[in-house]
């Protein structure tokens, strides 16, 4: 078995973020990512599409966080922006739009689903998370950067998501959403803190490798795809 792969699918960049994405894809080629993803919230996306920074140690995937409280508009968003990505993500924060991002197999991942006193999920929006194969995001920044009750109440939403996650089977995606250098933190560091939140050893390691990797392996299929576990192969004898 070879070295993992490990990816932060969620880095914000000037101008939702302080530092540049080449700024950030230095710091993380040196803590040893293999990839990370921009994304930028869809309220603060610059004029047009920058050019990634192009790197043989880490591949930089454009993405975006789509912001929209209705739910009608949101789904328009999610047609609007799904070509053009690699990583979908949603930034939930209500019922009507975790509902409306998990009931939607085009999202990749749902990003911040806790309000008011809910974690956010529920059993029925678990098992259409697990259905349409979008993840749940376990962000770092928001735990990193608040103190006292305010961190107890996201870790106590964080392992009620968990929870569910782990009876409905549903995917998991651990990303620094980092806003600035200051946030990114190396592999090891981010996989020693989700322990510490609560997540086993092999769930943490999955969560930053083979399902960002499955992701894009979605996102970017090859010239013989049919569907999710159907290929075209051709040449050579396959039997």
């Amino acid at each position: 078995m070879g070295k993992p792969k490990f990816y932060d699918f969620c880095v914000h960049a000037v101008p939702d973020g302080e530092n540049t994405i080449e700024q950030l894809t230095a710091l993380a080629r040196y803590f040893g990512y293999s990839g990370i993803a921009l994304a930028n919230h869809s309220d603060k996306l610059p004029q047009s599409w920058p050019e990634l920074p192009s790197t043989d140690e880490v591949e930089v995937f454009r993405g975006i966080e789509l912001v929209e409280e209705n739910p009608s508009k949101l789904h328009g968003l999610i047609g609007k922006f799904r070509k053009s990505v690699d990583v979908l993500i949603v930034h939930g924060g209500s019922e009507a739009v975790n509902r409306a991002a998990l009931e939607n197999p085009r999202v990749d991942i749902l990003n911040h689903p806790a309000f008011d006193k809910s974690s956010g999920l529920n059993q029925v929006l678990a098992k259409a998370a697990a259905e349409n194969d979008v993840a749940i995001g376990l962000t770092l920044r928001p735990l990193l950067h608040s103190r006292g009750p305010r961190r107890v109440h996201l870790l106590s939403d964080l392992r009620a998501n968990l929870d569910l996650a782990r009876k409905y089977d549903v995917p998991l995606v651990l990303s620094s959403d980092a806003i600035s250098c200051f946030d990114l933190r190396s592999p090891m560091e981010v996989l020693a803190l989700a322990e510490i939140c609560g997540l086993e050893e092999q769930e943490a390691l999955e969560a930053m490798t083979t399902v960002p990797e499955r992701i894009i392996s979605r996102n970017r299929p090859g010239p013989g795809y049919i569907r999710e576990g159907i290929e075209v192969l051709e040449g050579g004898d396959y039997f």
